[in-house]
C-alpha cells in the first residue's frame, strides 16, 4: 500500500509566508468541507447541488485514505487553503490504474501558485503509487479557469460532452482531459497496491 511520508511534500513561498503541501487525513474534513461548499452553492466547477456535511466529507476521504490513494492538503500559517486528491476513475478494477483527479482551493487562494503545487505533489504521489494516467472531469464551457489550470499542467482534452447537465438553469457541457503518468501505457501496471487492476470492485 502507498503510504505518504511523514514530513511536508512542499514547501511554496507566497507573500513571505510559507505553504506546505502535506499528506492529508480525517482531521482535515472539516477544512475540505469548508473549502468546497461555496463552490457547490456558488459556482458549476462541481455539479453537486447540496454540499456534503463534515461527516459525508470524512466518509469520502476515508476508503482513499485507507486504500493509499494520494490525498493532500496545502497548508499555510496552520490553516488549510486548498487540498487535492486523486481517487478511482472507475469501480472496476480494469480501471485501477487511472485515477481522477479533485483540486479545490479556499476563496482568494486561487492565483499564487498553490494549485500548481498541489498538482506537482499529487502528480509524483500518484506515480509513486504506480497509476499510469490521470483524469480531470471538468464542467461548464465557460469554466476557463480550470480548463486553462489542466491544459498548463500537462492534461490534453480528450472528450466533450455537449449539455449533459443542468445547474443554475442552464445546460453545461463536461470536459475530460488525461494525462499520462510515469511510464504509461509502455510497461505494465503495477502488481500490488491501489493501482493494482485485480481483485473485487472499487469503493468508487
Amino acid at each position: 500500500m502507498f503510504l505518504h511520508p511523514s514530513p511536508p511534500l512542499l514547501c511554496h513561498r507566497k507573500r513571505a509566508r510559507m505553504t506546505v503541501i502535506r499528506a492529508a487525513s480525517l482531521a482535515d474534513a472539516a477544512a475540505f468541507q469548508a473549502i468546497y461548499a461555496p463552490y457547490v452553492l456558488e459556482s458549476t466547477a462541481t455539479l453537486e447541488n447540496v454540499p456534503p456535511t463534515v461527516e459525508e466529507m470524512r466518509g469520502r476521504l476515508a476508503p482513499m485514505l485507507d486504500q493509499g490513494y494520494p490525498v493532500l492538503a496545502a497548508e499555510r500559517d496552520g490553516r488549510v487553503i486548498g487540498y487535492a486528491y486523486a481517487g478511482p476513475a472507475h469501480k472496476r478494477p480494469a480501471y485501477r490504474p487511472t485515477v481522477e483527479n479533485t483540486i479545490y482551493l479556499a476563496q482568494g487562494e486561487t492565483r499564487g501558485g498553490v494549485g500548481a503545487a498541489l498538482m506537482a505533489e499529487l502528480f509524483a504521489a500518484a506515480e509513486a503509487a504506480g497509476f499510469r494516467q490521470m483524469i480531470a472531469v471538468i464542467a461548464d464551457a465557460e469554466n476557463r479557469a480550470s480548463l486553462s489550470f489542466h491544459a498548463r499542467q500537462g492534461f490534453e482534452q480528450v472528450a466533450h460532452w455537449r449539455a449533459v447537465a443542468w445547474k443554475f438553469g442552464r445546460w453545461l457541457d463536461v470536459f475530460h482531459y488525461q494525462k499520462t503518468l510515469g511510464g504509461g501505457d509502455r510497461v505494465a501496471p503495477v502488481e500490488d497496491g491501489p493501482a493494482c487492476p485485480a481483485g473485487p470492485p472499487t469503493f468508487r
